[in-house]
């Protein structure tokens, strides 16, 4: 791989596939992480600006701060810049998950990528979104809001 080690920034040698400083494991184009434990629903129930009907708010990792917009039908979501939503992170595959809104509500559908999709602190592989749900998706936690 050669690089930085994203973990401590410590310079790498080609065809590592740990860090030998940290023993971060490099395992090519998707990394692995561990899911984080946060509680932030009461923070985040109140949107800044008007809301669309379907919406994801990034709360931690790349891009913090960043409302992503859901529309009808089906989106791709990964690490690839031609996904409907296009999260650039090295935790994310290239097409990690699939988001459908139709009449039942919005689901999120793992595209068997290398991290998973995690909900409310589970790992999903097919999950119903409600308002206030908390996903992991790589290095990014995003809050899923509804509106009526």
């Amino acid at each position: 791989m050669g690089g930085t080690c994203p973990v401590c920034n410590n310079s790498l040698e080609d065809g590592l596939t740990a860090c030998p400083y940290c023993g971060f494991r490099i395992l090519g184009s998707t990394q692995s992480f561990q899911p984080i434990k946060i509680d932030v629903r009461s923070e985040y129930e109140k949107p800044k600006k008007p809301m669309q009907k379907h919406q994801l708010s990034v709360i931690r990792g790349p891009q913090t701060g960043m409302e992503i917009t859901l529309k009808e039908g089906r989106s791709s979501v990964g690490r690839d810049p031609q996904c409907d939503v296009f999260l650039n992170d090295m935790t994310v595959s290239r097409s990690h998950a699939m988001i459908e809104i139709n009449s039942k509500g919005c689901v999120i559908r793992d595209m068997n990528s290398f991290n998973g999709i995690w909900v409310n602190d589970r790992m999903v592989d097919v999950c119903l979104l409600k308002t206030g749900d908390v996903l992991q998706i790589g290095a990014f936690c995003l809050v899923y809001k509804e509106r009526q």
